[in-house]
C-alpha cells in the first residue's frame, strides 16, 4: 500500500509531468502485447496511455482521494503556510500550501499541495481548502504520510460549508415571504425548506439557529 500511495501521490501532484510517462507506458504495453501476439494491431493500446495521461490531469486528485478514503488511516493536519502563485485555474490564481500532518500515533509529517493537486473527499466539482491554522481531518497510508486526502465533510471547515449550502434555500424562501407575507405558496415553500433543513441539520447546526427555525414553523402554521 505504501508504494501504491507514493504512486498516487506522484500522479496527483505532478499530473503534467506524468503525462509523457503515461504515453511511454502505453507504447510499451502496445509493443509488448503486439510482440507476444505477433499482431501489430495491438499497438492501438498505446492510445490508452495518452488517454489515461490526459484524464489524470483532471481526475488524478479525485482518484487519489478515493484510494486514500478506501484504504487510509485517519489523522489530522494544519495548513502552516499559503502563497498565491501567478499560475491560474478558471481565471483564479493557484495557491500553494504547506501543511503538517499529525498521524494516529502522534508523529508530525510535513507535506504540501496546491489548488490543482489537493485531494479532497468526497470528490465534488469544487475546490474547498481549509483555512490556514485550522485543524482538519485527513486520511493517509502509514509509511507514506505525505500523501493525504482532505476529508472535508468530516472537518470543521467542511461542516460549515455544508451548513451554509443547506441554509441557502431556507434564506431564499424567507426572503420571498418577507416580500409578500400573505402569499400562501411562498409560506408553503418556506415551511418545506425549514423542515428539510431541520431534518438534515437538527443535531449539528447551532442550537439558537434550530430554535429560530422551529419558532418560524410555529409562526407559519398560525
Amino acid at each position: 500500500m505504501t508504494t501504491l500511495s507514493a504512486f498516487f501521490f506522484f500522479i496527483s501532484q505532478h499530473s503534467l509531468l506524468s503525462l509523457p510517462l503515461w504515453i511511454l507506458a502505453g507504447f510499451a504495453l502496445g509493443g509488448t502485447v503486439s510482440a507476444l501476439r505477433r499482431n501489430p494491431a495491438w499497438m492501438a493500446l498505446s492510445v490508452a496511455g495518452f488517454a489515461i495521461g490526459i484524464a489524470n490531469i483532471f481526475l488524478g486528485s479525485m482518484a487519489n482521494a478515493t484510494f486514500l478514503n478506501a484504504y487510509g488511516t485517519y489523522g489530522t493536519a494544519v495548513i502552516t503556510h499559503e502563497e498565491e502563485t501567478s499560475s491560474q485555474l478558471n481565471d483564479a490564481n493557484i495557491w500553494e500550501y504547506d501543511a503538517v500532518v499529525r498521524t494516529a500515533d502522534g508523529k508530525d509529517v510535513k507535506t504540501g499541495f496546491d489548488t490543482m493537486s489537493a485531494s479532497l473527499y468526497p470528490p465534488r466539482n469544487a475546490i474547498e481548502i481549509p483555512p490556514k491554522g485550522e485543524r482538519f481531518v485527513v486520511k493517509y497510508i502509514p509509511g507514506y504520510e505525505r500523501n493525504i486526502a482532505i476529508m472535508r465533510d468530516e472537518s470543521p471547515f467542511g461542516k460549515r460549508l455544508l451548513l451554509r449550502r443547506a441554509l441557502e434555500p431556507v434564506e431564499r424562501a424567507a426572503a420571498q415571504v418577507e416580500a409578500s407575507p400573505d402569499n400562501a405558496d411562498f409560506r408553503r415553500e418556506y415551511r418545506v425548506a425549514i423542515k428539510a433543513f431541520l431534518a438534515g441539520f437538527a443535531d449539528t447546526a447551532p442550537p439558537d439557529q434550530i430554535d429560530h427555525y422551529r419558532s418560524e414553523l410555529k409562526r407559519l402554521s398560525r
